[in-house]
């Protein structure tokens, strides 16, 4: 079998490198915005699609559900469940690592249900369920680090679940059910 000569290695690099910038800048058109749409004079229009807000809308509650369920699902696993184990108490098998892992987690939650809050303000009903619980979601800001000091007791423990379970109730009014769903421990410290 004859060796390729250089120039049509040379041939096939140039048509790669050029597919991939065609490929490139075809992809990377636009400025991402949906929200407008050029008229036939070829100026935007400032209304927005039904369908762009329906999907819009659509992807809020998404995110809002699996933000929670993540925060929900750490909050159980990582925090109330060794609480109630007795993992948290002085001379514990593993209390160190338990009381790593829960503040751990107690950070993660909090970034997730802030994430969710978020999520939230994309949808009209969502965002009036969820507006009440922004102030319970930010008391919750320090316990992470109060749970790895070991400071945590039962008032922060019911405090967490207490969020929890009003972020869950607030979804279902708004037809977003939320369940727990248990992130693993990379995602805690990632």
């Amino acid at each position: 079998m004859p060796r390729p000569r250089p120039r049509s290695v040379h041939r096939l690099a140039l048509a790669l490198l050029l597919s991939c910038a065609v490929l490139v800048s075809a992809t990377g058109c636009g400025d991402g915005d949906d929200s407008t749409s050029t008229a036939s004079s070829g100026s935007p229009s400032a209304s927005p699609s039904p369908s762009a807000s329906v999907a819009k809308q659509k992807l809020a509650k998404t995110r809002f559900v699996a933000n929670a369920g993540l925060a929900a699902g750490a909050t159980y696993q990582w925090i109330v469940k060794p609480y109630r184990a007795g993992s948290f108490k002085k001379g514990a098998d593993g209390r160190t690592f338990a009381l790593v892992k829960a503040g751990l987690a107690g950070g993660f939650a909090y970034n997730r249900l802030k994430a969710a809050a978020e999520n939230a303000k994309g949808d009209p009903l969502l965002s009036k369920a969820v507006a009440p619980l922004t102030a319970a979601i930010d008391s919750l800001k320090g316990l992470g680090t109060k749970l790895r000091d070991g400071e945590a007791g039962a008032g922060d423990i019911s405090t967490f679940e207490s969020v929890i379970n009003s972020i869950k109730e607030a979804g279902a009014s708004a037809g977003a059910e939320v369940r727990n769903k248990i992130p693993s421990t990379s995602d805690l410290s990632g």
